[in-house]
């Protein structure tokens, strides 16, 4: 499931591609029962407005101008917007067509379910709303260490808890764990106040730099667990191996040597 930095390079197209053009157009794609869309007169109210602002927070992307409206979208497990101009086709599993003056377009690709799109006036009145704590890539290192440091659940827990800290989910909460060499099932209040200021450092690093990457894994240094986060494979760090255990109800990658 696309995290902080997915979003983050997502919002970063957004912002080079789709601004300051006056929408012509919002349609529905096929198959969309399953999905939470803007009705008939919520994408009305884009018709003859642009885009002139992004915003993200954790998961959410925000697009729209300090008039409102905006469009929040939220990409679930799989989706994906994509900017392209006609008359190139328009990509398979496209669930909302926004149509730019010329040729450009916006498609919200969402082959599986989770994901949304909505149009809200106020993306601060919405993170209220929601109750997303934090966003990951702006908390400080004193809020981190309160927060994460008197959860009592796992440490993996309470990094995924969104009212908590907006933004990380299972992969790059293993991430941050596999690089700070602490176990997933460790309780966070039992970390002490060094080990989670230098665990907010680890945090905000690897966000920026798979932010720097555009989300390409494949980019990223070999020695990080993305590179190899399954089961069995070698630990570029130490000579142990990969191992998984649920955690929090979510599936844990961890190093079975170094992570303690």
């Amino acid at each position: 499931m696309p995290e902080l930095p997915e979003n983050e390079a997502q919002r970063l197209t957004l912002e080079r591609e789709c601004l300051n053009r006056t929408i012509e157009a919002v349609e529905l794609g096929d198959n969309v029962s399953y999905i939470e869309l803007p009705g008939g007169n919520e994408r009305a109210r884009l018709i003859g407005r642009q885009f002139t602002e992004t915003r993200r927070h954790g998961k959410n992307i925000f697009a729209g101008s300090k008039t409102g409206p905006w469009m929040t979208v939220h990409l679930g497990m799989t989706g994906k917007l994509i900017p392209f101009d006609a008359p190139d086709e328009t990509p398979d599993h496209t669930k909302l067509l926004i149509a730019f003056e010329g040729n450009r377009r916006l498609a919200f690709r969402c082959p599986r379910k989770l994901g949304h799109i909505r149009i809200i006036d106020d993306p601060d009145e919405y993170i209220g709303d929601q109750k997303l704590g934090p966003d990951a890539l702006e908390i400080e290192k004193s809020d981190f260490v309160e927060i994460i440091g008197t959860t009592r659940s796992a440490v993996k827990a309470a990094l995924l808890k969104q009212d908590k800290m907006a933004g990380i989910g299972n992969i790059w909460s293993d991430e941050m764990l596999f690089q700070c060499g602490i176990r997933p099932e460790t309780r966070a209040d039992k970390l002490d106040e060094k080990t989670l200021g230098a665990s907010h450092e680890t945090m905000q690093r690897i966000l920026r730099t798979v932010i720097d990457t555009k989300a390409d894994y494949k980019a990223l240094p070999n020695n990080w667990l993305i590179r190899h986060r399954k089961k069995g494979e070698e630990c570029r760090r130490c000579e142990g191996r990969i191992d998984h255990a649920k955690v929090g109800g979510r599936t844990a990658y961890f190093c079975n040597q170094h992570q303690k």
